[in-house]
């Protein structure tokens, strides 16, 4: 009766082993960054994912997308938005019947206020400037909450390698009155100064914008977009593809700028997310 015991014991751990093994080694996940402020992207990388179709995984119900990353691999790029509050947020992944969840914390983090002063006229708009805004940003809108097939390739980079000199979401006080939240980043820049492209993507807007001025957005794929704003003249023109460092267009002050400078935004999944840490993704 003991030596039963023991071999059903010995199997027993076998089988915990076997299946212990086998779901963990299913497939691994890793977020990454793990803790992020308010605004920040980061990457969901599925590896050991012996499976044809895609993996699925979401945050608060809000799906991501993800491509190839090598054999067995997948990778994502997530966000979340500057209203996210601090705390610990699970997200859900799965790979065919398989499923676990991992953790993304979000911080506390102050984002300074900026008090600016501009022409009346680009700060409180007359009802026909307020319609073209109206019409623009319905135009925006469907262009950002389109999701395309991954263009992007590698780690992503400055447009411009200059100093920022307003940060991303920053408390804009204009004229004393209007309070706005800058949802990208300002890069110094002289007039007629080379704008590259960030990354791989496709033009899907390359025209003068009420607030932005010259603007050209590219589409990376995934749910990725960039955005190259007051530039004073283009280089390139809906539709085109683009590499790496491509040149896109000149610094420049069109738009509701008061100098010369490069806005530069990012779109993640139709957030809104601070580009310096798209940058430092390890992509």
């Amino acid at each position: 009766m003991k030596i039963y015991t023991t071999i059903s014991g010995f199997f027993a751990s076998v089988l915990l082993f076997f299946f212990t093994y086998t779901f963990v080694s299913a497939f691994q996940v890793e977020v990454s960054p793990y803790e992020i402020s308010p605004g920040d992207a980061f990457i969901i990388t599925v590896a050991d994912a012996k499976t044809s179709p895609l993996p699925d995984a979401s945050l608060n119900g809000k799906p991501f997308y993800f491509s190839s990353c090598g054999k067995d691999c997948f990778i994502a790029v997530g966000a979340v938005g500057l209203e996210t509050k601090p705390g610990a947020y699970t997200i859900h992944v799965s790979v065919g019947e398989k499923k676990t969840n991992v953790d993304l914390v979000v911080r506390h983090t102050r984002f300074p206020t900026q008090r600016l002063t501009l022409p009346e006229e680009r700060v409180f708009l007359s009802r026909e400037n307020l319609k073209r805004v109206e019409l623009e940003d319905e135009r925006l809108k469907a262009i950002f909450e389109t999701t395309t097939d991954r263009l992007w390739r590698g780690k992503f980079v400055l447009p411009l390698e200059h100093d920022v000199t307003t940060k991303f979401g920053t408390k804009r006080i204009i004229n004393k009155k209007k309070i706005s939240v800058h949802r990208g980043i300002d890069i110094k820049g002289k007039d007629g100064e080379e704008v590259r492209s960030s990354n791989s993507g496709r033009v899907v807007l390359a025209e003068e914008l009420f607030f932005g001025g010259n603007t050209v957005i590219l589409d990376h794929g995934q749910g990725i977009y960039t955005v190259y704003m007051h530039l004073s003249k283009f280089n390139v023109k809906h539709q085109d593809i683009v590499s790496k460092g491509d040149v896109i267009g000149f610094v420049g002050s069109t738009g509701r700028s008061s100098n010369s400078h490069l806005h530069f935004g990012v779109k993640v999944l139709n957030i809104n997310v601070n580009p310096v840490s798209v940058v430092g993704l390890g992509l």
